[in-house]
């Protein structure tokens, strides 16, 4: 068996590298603030995020995906200081809207469903860019 070792990988048709027809990156992934002024820490190939409502966010793709049947995965967490006061603490975030050109996300608390604004979003989206 051989190791390969590089710095950079490219497709040399463009996009994102495959092996095994399986992109080896996230196609876009996102980290941000929707408590109080919205705000992206981080991201890749994500150009906005709007905040709809209470816990609903908009993050919308520099680049469209191939279809909207792309997979994802969310992770939220409620600011420490009012988590002590919280009496729900179980948080879900969860996909309600996925297209080519946008994800809409949903923050909420899983005992009764209600919104509310997250302090820390994560989202990871894996599939084909457009």
């Amino acid at each position: 068996m051989s190791t390969v070792k590089a710095n950079d990988l490219m497709n040399v048709a463009g996009g994102i590298p495959t092996v095994k027809s399986q992109q080896l990156i996230p196609t876009a992934w996102i980290n941000f603030s929707g408590l109080n002024t919205i705000s992206i820490r981080d991201s890749a190939n994500i150009s906005s995020i709007t905040d709809i409502a209470t816990g609903k966010y908009r993050a919308t793709f520099a680049t469209a995906m191939a279809n909207a049947n792309w997979a994802c995965a969310m992770a939220c967490a409620y600011e420490t200081a009012l988590d002590a006061n919280n009496s729900n603490p179980n948080r879900d975030a969860h996909p309600y809207t996925q297209t080519t050109t946008f994800i809409e996300i949903a923050t909420i608390f899983t005992g009764d469903r209600a919104h509310y604004d997250a302090d820390d979003i994560n989202v990871i989206i894996m599939g084909g860019q457009a």
